[in-house]
């Protein structure tokens, strides 16, 4: 009798184990896009010879994310379309009118996760892309780089991710002819980010 006794509290006790959370169980955490350590750049053809480059310099965004089991939750950006630089005053000037990104009246540029698979460090991301009023699927191929602290007590996370769109997709659909019959400027726009994130800290 006490031998069942003693099997029959030890079930008891794994049972009630097994309805308290573990502590070293992992959670799901908001990271803030860190913007003075992120990169957000895009290449496109120049001429058919070469390619023009530039970047984004104002945008905010976040990830929540399970840093333990690398798992997404969500992920959001949005970037200021008047933040464009490609270092050449007069093609920013155009590329912020309405042949291109219509600032004035499409100010902001956002992208919003809505699904991915997952292959060890690396994400196939499928996202909303919402570019002058116009909304599609956009894929990014997506790299943890990994977890770290910073001196100041901060916990950090980087990715990598390249994609690709094309632009008359977003109702950008100015070019010009050369006389050797290409075009002024391509059609696809390559995408690479460098995105470095902080773990918000928790609150009391």
């Amino acid at each position: 009798m006490k031998i069942r006794t003693n099997w029959m509290q030890g079930v008891v006790m794994v049972g009630l184990l097994g309805l308290l959370p573990l502590s070293a169980e992992a959670e799901t955490a908001r990271w803030t896009i860190d913007p003075d350590h992120s990169v957000i750049e895009f290449r496109v053809a120049h001429m058919v010879v070469s390619k023009t480059s530039g970047r984004f310099l104002d945008y905010q965004g976040f990830v929540e994310m399970d840093a333990d089991a690398k798992t997404f939750k969500t992920i959001e950006a949005t970037i200021k379309a008047e933040s464009i630089n490609t270092n050449q005053d007069k093609r920013d000037a155009h590329l912020r009118n309405t042949d291109f990104l219509d600032v004035n009246q499409f100010p902001t540029i956002t992208y919003k996760m809505k699904n991915y698979q997952k292959q060890g460090d690396s994400y196939t991301v499928v996202g909303d892309l919402t570019l002058r009023g116009l909304t599609k699927a956009v894929t990014l191929n997506v790299t943890f780089n990994g977890v770290a602290k910073d001196p100041w007590g901060n916990t950090r996370a980087g990715f990598s991710a390249d994609g690709k769109l094309n632009r008359k997709d977003f109702g950008m659909v100015w070019n010009k002819t050369l006389d050797t019959g290409g075009l002024v400027v391509g059609d696809e726009v390559q995408i690479h980010l460098d995105i470095e994130c902080i773990k918000a800290q928790k609150t009391s």
